[in-house]
């Protein structure tokens, strides 16, 4: 398994990953040394997230091999049709993998996504609009949303 540690706009960010795809993409909540040569199993991947942080990508072409069980791996493909800028709750994710009662399993197995930004967790919200739980911080969700709107929210302070 390679690793390697890019900064981002959030932060410092882990990628992890090998000959068959990307285990993880995760921010940190600490300053890391940042990798001076990325492995070459990871390089696509370092280059797509500079690119979709410059605004220049939407969407992201990787082989992804995230870990877990066989409903969080249909939670997540499913996150990856969430186009890009746009949002939907934790329902409305629910009724799409065809059980409207499984909202608390869903939310759970979008926690666990291993792979932030490129399986897209944060385009999902709460039913009324809300930002709601967010492995890295709602800052960094709210940051990520505003960075994908197409009618960009700027602040006063």
């Amino acid at each position: 398994m390679e690793t390697c540690i890019i900064k981002s706009p959030l932060g410092y960010t882990k990628i992890t990953g090998n000959a068959e795809g990307i285990t993880s993409v995760t921010i940190l909540n600490s300053e890391e040394k940042i990798t001076d040569v990325i492995p070459i199993e990871l390089e696509d991947c370092a280059t797509q997230l500079k690119e979709y942080f410059q605004g220049e990508r939407q969407q992201f072409s990787l082989e992804l091999n995230p870990q877990g069980s066989d409903f969080q791996k249909r939670v997540w493909k499913q996150l990856e049709q969430i186009p890009f800028g746009k949002s939907l709750s934790y329902l409305e994710l629910s009724k799409q993998l065809g059980d409207v009662k499984a909202i608390r399993a869903v939310a759970n197995a979008n926690a666990k996504n291993p792979i932030w930004i490129i399986t897209p967790c944060h385009r999902v919200i709460g039913t009324n609009g809300s930002l709601t739980g967010y492995a890295g911080g709602l800052h960094r969700k709210q940051w990520l949303l505003n960075h994908e709107s197409p009618n960009k929210q700027h602040t006063l302070f």
